[in-house]
């Protein structure tokens, strides 16, 4: 059994972490923190916690709760977490990161993308969290750089065709659409009911953040560095993430060959789950699970792959993720709090 704390636990991805945990066999939660929400019941901020906890938020500082965690979420904002994680670690603590300060190992493109990085001298040794892919280094691991949204299904739907060669990298497309809970919970114009319902549209085209991080885990799989042309956009539904991939085959392979490449690359990963040749995912098969579904094909006349992934933003893109990494770092079974079958309809 692990004491678990969520530094920053009032957002979706922090309520989303709770509800989650709560469920896991190996997990005490033994710390919320939040200064907006300090004092009060976890139930009377999100009522669908009523009858299911009597946790409360509090507001404390990183020495409060490392007395009483051994592991750490920070379901902080960008530049927020660096001024912290280093305090966790310092105390023994295991930290799993889900804002970006970490994810990028570069600092110079992190300064690109984002804010002056202040905490340069940890980025060294944190993991970028795709289990996937690093399980051996994330169970090693002491900070977790828990990726993106965007970048763990472009990530995943594409890794086996970069690894294996079968494509051109510089030819690489990622097509995006998210459910608005992907921009949190913090009132915005852009996310508002009216701004969002019936609607259907493009946004950062081409200098969105999440860009590099697929470039960087991309461009570990080719071994060379990799540009990819990044549109994402915003559908008016709540959950999900569907990301339709192109990318320009080097040699001739029929679907059902990609289908095998997939089905192998994945084999004895428990939450991706690959598609019967001819059908393709739908966010609606994974909303409230861990699952990534991916599913391929091959435009024969163009000669290109087509990568379909479907994710969950909130849990495989977020906080369910974080739990299969923070599994593997404990030496728990990696399923474990993570066995939710998908919520249809």
């Amino acid at each position: 059994m692990v004491n678990v704390g969520i530094y920053g636990a009032s957002g979706y991805t922090g309520q989303e972490l709770l509800r989650l945990l709560l469920r896991h066999p190996e997990v005490r939660i033994a710390a919320l923190t939040s200064r907006r929400y300090a004092g009060m019941q976890v139930s009377d901020v999100y009522p669908v916690f009523f009858g299911l906890t009597g946790l409360s938020f509090m507001d404390a500082s990183p020495a409060e709760v490392a007395q009483v965690c051994d592991v750490v979420f920070l379901a902080l904002p960008h530049g927020v977490s660096m001024q912290i994680a280093g305090e966790f670690l310092n105390a023994g603590k295991k930290v799993i990161d889900l804002s970006a300060d970490f994810r990028l190992r570069d600092v110079r493109i992190y300064e690109q993308w984002y804010r002056e990085h202040t905490a340069k001298t940890i980025i060294k040794e944190a993991v970028y969290g795709i289990p996937e892919l690093y399980g051996n280094v994330v169970s090693r691991a002491r900070l977790i750089a828990n990726p993106g949204c965007y970048p763990t299904s472009a990530i995943l739907g594409l890794a086996p065709l970069v690894a294996e060669k079968w494509i051109d990298t510089a030819s690489i497309i990622v097509d995006s659409k998210s459910g608005v809970s992907g921009a949190g919970r913090e009132p915005q114009v852009g996310t508002l009911f009216c701004e969002v319902d019936e609607g259907f549209r493009a946004y950062k085209v081409g200098q969105h953040r999440h860009t590099p991080e697929m470039e960087q885990e991309l461009g570990c799989l080719a071994d060379h560095d990799i540009r990819i042309s990044f549109a994402p956009h915003l559908l008016p539904v709540s959950r999900g993430i569907l990301s339709t991939m192109y990318a320009t085959l080097h040699k001739d392979v029929t679907a059902a060959d990609m289908n095998d490449l997939y089905r192998s690359f994945y084999e004895g990963k428990p939450f991706v789950r690959i598609c019967r040749e001819g059908t393709l995912p739908n966010i609606s098969s994974v909303r409230g699970s861990n699952y990534c579904d991916i599913g391929v094909t091959v435009d024969g006349r163009t000669k290109r792959a087509v990568i379909v992934s479907a994710i969950d933003n909130l849990i495989k893109g977020a906080s369910g993720q974080a739990i299969q990494n923070m599994n593997l770092m404990c030496g728990f079974d990696e399923v474990a709090g993570l066995q939710m079958i998908p919520l249809f309809p």
